[in-house]
């Protein structure tokens, strides 16, 4: 199979597929950083041993069982009606029977009987070993016995131990996993459907026909359907190494009963627990550590959020990812719900606020460096409740007013703020405890960071962070523009009189144009994967491909297009992907350093695209230059005779020079020098 990449620009957003295929009704796509992802919403099978394709749906399925006239989904779990202590589970045309065992390990007047319609007692209060379980969290009691499972519910913990379920795969192809209970299948296999016929372990028994598949469980085929008993195990109160086998279950043999553990040279009386980190906690049972632990749940995040273990939790969980505003280039901006637009506004405006509990605001100021069309981020300014930042070129940074040396620690509103110099010496990073970060590297990119908590909270040119970049340019007055509508956007943002701008009058109408072979050349690099990690499979590079194509027409320094190569490997580093010295192979050092270059800089590398258009440019200025030593040639010719006439005029006798004007004129307008016809009268008006 082999296929590309499809672009797309609505950030975020789910894409619908125009096709008619069936099996793609199985998959939910999204546009996320600039690709369309696509993610299988089928459920898995990765442990069924006989899958059915046979219902006609493009997601296969593990073959379900027949128990009592009642279908199950494989993975089915239920409770017989007249005992609730009986449970059944249904696993690839396999039903497992058992009875399950409770297990308490509260107080006597902290244990409650079990209630209608549940089989075992509950404790007051979700609590094991001193350590609390969360509502729907489920923990092991023993790390020694990892079947015997309790539940928070309503407030109170239930404790049972089940035996496992039957597998239909042989014992060679079952793997048991370390922090698992029971076994799993490594294989999937698609059977054909045998009514009235059971197969199990590569056998096939008829309908009532009863079988042992070991010494400990007995099944019997009823419609298509193994269904087989397995007794649970007593719940031990002995240690691993004081049990021994008793046939189908282990038992605890006669040992020694201290009333005292020792665990790293610390000494625990006998029900005395302790904590061992977030996830698990003891208890000292007559000599024996017996140790609990949390299970935590399969996570799977959205494409608008990250998996993140929480401070003091034990358990990974999906949070919302922080919103990331870009500035980079001849102004590109990349808003934090990832809507792409570019704007050479020349003045001051509103980057970013807090639009509801105005907790900051982040001004940003361009300039136009000279230029007619373009301009770049000039200075930042940060106002977070009494402080005032202010970060400027080459890396000044001002608090209050004042020029401090960093790195730097301040306080807003009761809150740490730090400023200082990242490692590698290109770029400062703000960080305040509020969650809100600024890196400015001291010539015009600048990233702006605020955690999720401000979600539909922002206005200003980087939007608003509700999730959908579709009305991210909304004006001041509530307006969404569209995209040939940014300068009207973009100037109801603008904040400061006329001097904020560094040039009175903007032409909103041209957009800077340039050979197509020159821009091409500079901003080949970016096609080049090798040369930032493989990120093209992660992060589309069109977007920054032709922010680099309008940079590189109207660019002062020389040297515009590492901007944005600089804005496309900072955003891969965020992706994840490990970056090779790109910095070294393109000749583009970073931003404050970055002296003027020229064209030669970048020719005979070979990241550079096809260098041709240069012996075009060099003949253009090859005719250029025969054209003014011509135009100069003539000049010189014409004030040569200007000298003559003037010389020739001092030498004639006064009144020559009148008649010599009139041969002239007259030989050069010999028609206007006729006599002129009689004045005629004109004839009667009637």
């Amino acid at each position: 199979l082999s296929g590309y990449l499809e672009s797309c620009s609505n950030e975020g957003e789910e894409v619908q597929l125009a096709t008619r295929n069936r099996d793609f009704k199985c998959f939910n796509c999204i546009c996320q950083n600039g690709f369309v992802r696509c993610s299988n919403n089928c459920p898995p099978i990765d442990d069924c041993y006989m899958v059915d394709r046979s219902n006609g749906s493009c997601c296969p399925k593990c073959k379900g069982c027949m128990f009592r006239g009642i279908p199950y989904e494989s993975g089915a779990e239920w409770n017989d009606p007249e005992d609730p202590c009986k449970t059944y589970k249904c696993m690839a045309t396999v039903v497992t029977e058992t009875i399950q065992k409770c297990y308490s390990q509260c107080d006597d007047n902290q244990l409650q009987a079990p209630r209608p319609g549940e089989c075992c007692p509950t404790c007051q209060g979700c609590t094991i070993n001193g350590q609390t379980v969360g509502e729907g969290q489920e923990v092991v009691p023993s790390i020694d016995d990892r079947c015997l499972v309790c539940q928070c519910g309503n407030g109170r913990l239930t404790c049972s131990k089940k035996t496992c379920p039957i597998l239909l795969c042989p014992k060679s192809k079952q793997k048991q996993h370390p922090d698992e209970c029971c076994p799993r299948c490594q294989e999937k296999r698609e059977m054909l459907s045998l009514p009235g016929k059971c197969v199990f372990y590569k056998q096939m028994h008829y309908e009532k026909t009863q079988f042992m598949p070991d010494r400990c469980t007995n099944c019997t085929c009823l419609n298509g359907t193994s269904v087989c008993q397995r007794a649970t195990c007593p719940i031990l109160e002995c240690a691993p190494e004081f049990q021994e086998d008793d046939g189908c279950c282990p038992r605890c043999a006669v040992a020694e009963v201290r009333s005292e553990c020792s665990v790293n040279g610390v000494t625990y009386r006998n029900n005395e627990t302790w904590n061992m980190g977030p996830c698990r906690s003891c208890r000292c049972n007559g000599g024996t550590i017996r140790c609990s632990e949390m299970r935590c749940p399969a996570a799977k995040c959205r494409a608008n959020e990250e998996l993140k273990l929480p401070h003091g939790e034990c358990c990974h969980r999906c949070v919302e990812s922080a919103g990331t505003c870009t500035v980079f280039g001849d102004p590109h901006f990349r808003t934090f719900d990832g809507k792409f637009f570019s704007f050479q506004g020349s003045c001051k405006y509103l980057l970013a606020a807090d639009c509801y509990a105005n907790t900051f605001h982040i001004r940003l100021t361009n300039e136009g460096r000279g230029t007619r069309h373009a301009s770049w981020a000039k200075t930042i300014t940060l106002k977070l409740h009494n402080l005032r930042v202010n970060l400027g070129q080459r890396l000044r940074v001002k608090v209050n007013g004042t020029r401090v040396l960093l790195p730097y620690v301040g306080l807003a509103g009761g809150q740490n703020v730090t400023i200082e110099r990242m490692a590698d010496g290109g770029a400062v990073m703000l960080r305040s405890e509020l969650g809100l970060m600024l890196e400015w590297d001291g010539a015009g990119f600048l990233q702006v960071t605020v955690p999720a908590q401000y979600k539909q909270r922002l206005c200003g040119l980087c939007g608003n962070f509700n999730g959908s970049a579709r009305d991210d340019l909304t004006s001041r007055d509530g307006r969404s523009h569209s995209d040939d509508e940014v300068w009207h956007f973009a100037n109801s943002w603008k904040v400061g009189g006329p001097k904020s701008c560094s040039r009175q009058r903007e032409n909103i109408a041209v957009l800077p144009t340039c050979d197509k072979r020159m821009s091409s050349f500079y901003c080949h690099p970016l096609d080049v994967a090798q040369l930032f990690g493989e990120c093209s499979e992660r992060l589309n590079p069109q977007n920054y491909i032709a922010a680099c194509r309008m940079d590189v027409c109207e660019c002062p320094s020389g040297s515009c297009h590492c901007d944005s190569f600089a804005a496309y490997a900072h955003e891969c580093q965020r992706l994840g992907a490990v970056l090779p010295d790109w910095r070294a192979a393109t000749n583009c050092t970073a931003g404050w350093r970055r002296n003027n270059a020229t064209l030669s800089s970048f020719l005979g590398n070979p990241y550079y695209g096809d260098s041709s258009f240069t012996r075009f440019r060099r003949r253009g200025r090859k005719q250029h230059r025969q054209q003014h030593r011509l135009h100069k040639q003539q000049q010189q010719h014409l004030q040569e005779q200007e000298l003559l006439r003037k010389q020739d005029a001092r030498r004639r006798p006064k009144g020559s020079h009148n008649q010599v004007v009139d041969k002239e004129f007259s030989r050069k307008h010999p028609s206007q020098l006729h006599p002129r016809a009689p004045d005629r009268t004109p004839p009667p008006l009637h």
